[in-house]
Parts: structure tokens; C-alpha cells; sequence
């Protein structure tokens, strides 16, 4: 439907906008880009002095792709994300020179192409819109100067516009305006759709690359984070023992000689220290990945957990075939941190942990709930390290804690 606003709207304007400014930018794109690639065609028969011409060429169309991208996004608000670093060619001429075959890389291409392609593309979508424009304010006015034209009047086919025609090419010159407007917004959004085509890599590719950069980094942080936990646990407890035990069985040695009851008693406390070091052992392994995980599954494992979590919990598991290792090592440890976090911090009489398989191989999705206090913070240490892991398995993982509770972790694991 044509609009009477649609004239005045900044939408259409902004877009005529950008059809104009695509003229003025693609002329120098076009210029630059193709005397560039032909002077580099030219001169790299001899010894290759045109890689270099090419690479700075390369750069330039590099700058330009930049440049538009922020054009189409401050004037159309539409945002074209940028191929990633590794798609393409540095642009530079000693990277040219050097490795010659970046040059046909994806990105590298698609943003020399539409360096070229930007100005004849651009001068007839802004040839199209300012004609139907012209056109129809011609049209509209035509009672105004129609009888000062030669003849008395606008020559259509051998016919001399006069009286009711005029009117009714007035009219119709309305109706072509109000299109104008239409047409000018349309070949904007197909302009910036052809943009973001040439200038971003697919959809799925360019968020694929995004979040494996992140759940990279995230898993990178969170094995950081396990290991300092891991030479704190074994600084403070089983190492500190471990001392312990050692002067015990010392002492010991030394009154032997002497004084058995007293040796006997030394060997003793060095006995009870090696049973406390032992269980800090396999706590700190059971906390890594217990071996019960690996020989009966996640069941046992959970179930394990459960039966040593101070706060009763209800257990359910229905998991008929087993995901892959590295999945179920996530799972165990977000339902084991999860597990410590609501004995000492959210005061919950009951808890209930859901772990479910669907699909084949499908997803595994475990949902815990306690009804604590609530108001756990989803980007605390600990819940962010929860999620970083979980990240690093191509997982998702949310937190619903609203003060006064309940307090509901869901997490989703792919189990292929």
C-alpha cells in the first residue's frame, strides 16, 4: 500500500541516502580497485614486482568493505558482520608476496568483487530511483507548466495534453510519487541484502566462528581455573598430611630405641593421618572424574553423589545409552558443583536432579532444582565456571534463582 508518510519518512530518505552515497563511494572503489588489478596484472611478469601492487590493492578493497559495512549500518541500521581474520589474506603486500594463493581465498575475492561491482550496481539502483521520482514530481506539476510548453501543451505521441488529461496525468504522476518512495526503499534493503551477501560469510558460518571463539576461550579459562583448584586442594589438604605423616613416622623412628609404647603410639597417629590423606585423595579424584563414572556410567555416578549430599535429593536418571566420555565428565561435575553450592549456600531442605537422554544420539538434558533461597548469581565464579564448561561441549546452560527461591539450573549436552 502507498503511503502519503512514506515521502516524508526518514526510512525512505536515509535510503536514498545510501543509494547516492554508494555512487560517490563505488566511483572511487572502482577507480582505485581497477587500476590497482590492472597495473598488478601488468607488472608481475616482471619478477613479480605486481604481488605487491595486488597486495596493497587487497588492502585497499579491504578498507573499502569496512567502510561500507559501517555505511549500510549507520544509515539502513543493518548490520553486515566482517569475515573472520583467518578467512582471508592480511592484505598486505609482503603476504602476497610471500604466499600468492591467499589471494584466492573466499573473503579476499568476494570483497575485491564488490569493490568493482559497487559503482554500476549503484548507478543504476540510484539511476531507477531518481527517475521514478523525477517522473512523478514532473507529472504531479504538469497543470503548472503545461501551457507554457511549446505547442500549449505536453506532446504525448503526437497528442497535445490539455484540460481533463492533464489532470488525469497529474493524478497518475501522484501515484508514481507515492511509489517512488517504495521503490527507493526497496532497492536499498535489495542493495544492503547484496551487501551483506558479498561482505559477511554465511550465517551459520559467521556465528559458528564466533562461538567456538568464545567456548575457546571460556573452556581455556575454566581448565585454568580446575587446575589452580586442583594445586590448592593438594597444597592444603593431602600434601599438608602427607608432611604430617612423614615427621610422625620420624618421631617414631627415633623411639624406637628407647621407648616402644611411645613409638607404637607415633605409628599410629601416622596410620590415622595416611587413611585422612588417602580419602582427600579420592575425593579430589572422585571431584576430577571418579572411576565409577567410566565403569558403570552416569547413573552410578549421580547416584554416588547423592547418596553422600547432605540435603535429600530426588534422582532421576534415564539415560539408555551412554554419551560420549567428554559429555558425561561435564555432566558429573555440573551436577556435582551444583550439588556442593546448594548444601552450603542456598539452605534447601529438598533438592531433585532430572537427567534425561532424547534422541539417539541426541541431547541430554539435566535439570536441577532446589528450594532454597534463591538468588544465586548466574555470573558468580562458580555458576560461570559451571557454564564455561558446559560451553566448551557445545552445551547451553541456564540459572533461574529469583531471591526467595526456587532455585532451577537446566542444562542441555549433545550427546553425537
Amino acid at each position: 500500500m502507498f503511503l502519503v508518510s512514506d515521502l516524508v519518512s526518514p526510512r525512505t530518505w536515509l535510503g536514498m541516502t545510501s543509494l547516492l552515497a554508494g555512487v560517490v563511494t563505488g566511483l572511487v572503489a572502482f577507480a582505485v580497485a581497477l587500476t590497482g588489478f590492472a597495473l598488478g596484472l601488468m607488472l608481475t611478469p616482471l619478477a613479480l614486482i605486481g604481488l605487491p601492487v595486488f597486495g596493497l590493492t587487497l588492502r585497499f578493497t579491504q578498507g573499502f568493505a569496512w567502510l561500507e559495512r559501517a555505511r549500510f549500518g549507520f544509515l539502513l541500521d543493518t548490520p553486515i558482520a566482517a569475515w573472520p581474520a583467518q578467512a582471508r589474506t592480511g592484505g598486505y603486500w609482503w603476504a602476497v608476496v610471500a604466499k600468492p594463493r591467499t589471494m584466492t581465498r573466499r573473503a579476499t575475492l568476494t570483497e575485491a568483487g564488490y569493490a568493482l561491482l559497487r559503482f554500476p550496481v549503484s548507478v543504476a539502483m540510484a539511476t531507477v530511483s531518481v527517475a521514478a521520482w523525477a517522473a512523478g514530481l514532473a507529472m504531479v506539476a504538469l497543470p503548472f507548466y503545461n501551457g507554457y510548453l511549446p505547442g500549449g501543451g505536453a506532446d504525448v505521441g503526437g497528442t497535445t495534453l490539455r484540460g481533463s488529461a492533464v489532470t488525469l496525468v497529474s493524478l497518475a504522476g501522484l501515484i508514481l510519487l507515492l511509489g517512488a518512495a517504495q521503490i527507493t526503499r526497496c532497492l536499498a534493503v535489495a542493495d544492503a541484502l547484496a551487501t551483506r551477501f558479498l561482505l559477511s560469510p554465511p550465517d551459520d558460518l559467521a556465528g559458528r566462528i564466533t562461538e567456538l571463539e568464545r567456548s575457546r576461550e571460556r573452556v581455556v579459562d575454566a581448565a585454568e581455573t580446575e587446575r589452580r583448584r586442583i594445586e590448592r586442594d593438594l597444597h592444603d589438604g593431602a600434601q599438608q598430611r602427607l608432611v604430617a605423616l612423614a615427621m610422625e613416622l620420624g618421631r617414631a623412628k627415633t623411639k624406637f630405641a628407647d621407648d616402644v609404647d611411645a613409638a607404637k603410639e607415633l605409628v599410629d597417629q601416622a596410620h590415622a593421618q595416611a587413611k585422612e590423606a588417602l580419602a582427600e585423595l579420592r575425593n579430589l579424584v572422585r571431584g576430577v572424574h571418579p572411576p565409577v563414572l567410566t565403569d558403570r556410567g552416569l547413573d552410578a555416578a549421580l547416584s554416588g553423589l547423592v547418596a553422600v549430599c547432605p540435603v535429600p535429593v530426588d534422582l532421576q536418571v534415564d539415560v539408555p545409552v551412554r554419551p560420549r566420555s567428554a559429555v558425561e565428565a561435564v555432566a558429573y561435575f555440573t551436577v556435582a558443583e551444583a550439588l556442593t553450592n546448594i548444601a552450603k549456600h542456598a539452605r534447601a531442605s529438598h533438592a531433585t536432579i532430572v537427567a534425561e537422554q532424547h534422541g539417539f544420539p541426541g541431547t541430554l538434558t539435566i535439570m536441577i532444582t532446589d528450594d532454597g533461597i534463591g538468588g544465586a548469581d548466574p555470573l558468580g565464579a562458580g555458576l560461570s565456571g559451571l557454564g564455561d564448561r558446559v560451553s566448551g561441549v557445545d552445551g547451553r546452560f541456564t540459572v533461574e534463582s529469583p531471591p526467595g527461591g526456587p532455585t532451577i539450573i537446566a542444562v542441555e549436552l549433545p550427546c553425537g
